[in-house]
């Protein structure tokens, strides 16, 4: 049995992982890795934040284990650093294996902090849904089971929170997934990062079966699917800040 943190993942999720990295060749993922079909672009949003000419913006997600999210948005062309943490609960309770209880109000979350004049905070939700997160699955994103493993967008200002709402709602109206959309928008009430050892943990784990089967997929759909936005190397976390 693989063990991804605190969950056992049954033979069954090792038989669905060869299958996935098999299909890394094909640039994309395969099985239960893609989710609602995560390597799709879906539409972009009416709404966008309006157009600023300095300065870098925050936006906090969360999507189902941070190691993947964190993977992604790295990647991204405009992010200049993406931190693994938890948002939704007090800091006495920002400790993974308290987290990991599912009794804390945090969610695996990544803050990402981007230049609106690169990327806009409309296009990094886009990439969040077509190929980061399933935002069909509620309280769980594969293998992952429990509330800490939500969808949600942690909104830092209220231009965000009406770009997100707006967003979700167009998303549904035009049936993009096959269910309906459960990702929460809540708003930022602190973000504490993630210890150490679970920052930067795609790049330097590529190897791990877990990376290998539900993450390293998204990273190749983002490829492809926004070849624009999508960078080579990855900026890595050389400080959290508190």
């Amino acid at each position: 049995m693989l063990r991804h943190k605190n969950h056992l993942l049954p033979a069954s999720v090792c038989a669905v992982a060869a299958v996935a990295v098999l299909g890394l060749a094909n640039g994309f993922g395969i099985g239960a890795a893609r989710g609602a079909d995560l390597d799709q672009r879906v539409p972009a949003p009416a709404l966008d934040e309006t157009v600023k000419t300095a300065g870098t913006e925050t936006l906090i997600l969360a999507g189902g284990c941070f190691w993947g999210v964190q993977g992604v948005f790295q990647h991204v062309r405009g992010v200049t650093n993406a931190v693994a943490g938890y948002d939704g609960g007090s800091a006495a309770t920002a400790q993974y294996e308290i987290v990991s209880t599912g009794t804390t109000g945090h969610a695996e979350s990544v803050r990402i902090t981007y230049d609106p004049r690169i990327v806009t905070f409309g296009r990094l939700l886009q990439i969040y849904f077509s190929v980061t997160t399933d935002p069909t699955q509620r309280n769980r994103q594969y293998p992952d089971e429990g509330p800490q493993y939500r969808s949600e967008i942690f909104a830092t200002t209220p231009e965000q929170a009406a770009i997100a709402q707006a967003y979700i709602a167009q998303l549904g109206q035009a049936h993009v997934f096959p269910r309906a959309i459960v990702t929460e928008i809540g708003k930022d009430t602190g973000f504490y990062p993630a210890e150490d050892y679970h920052q930067n943990y795609l790049a330097f784990h590529p190897d791990s079966p877990y990376i290998a089967t539900f993450d390293l997929p998204k990273l190749a759909a983002l490829k492809k699917v926004f070849p624009d936005e999508f960078m080579s190397d990855p900026v890595l976390v050389t400080h959290t800040d508190s």
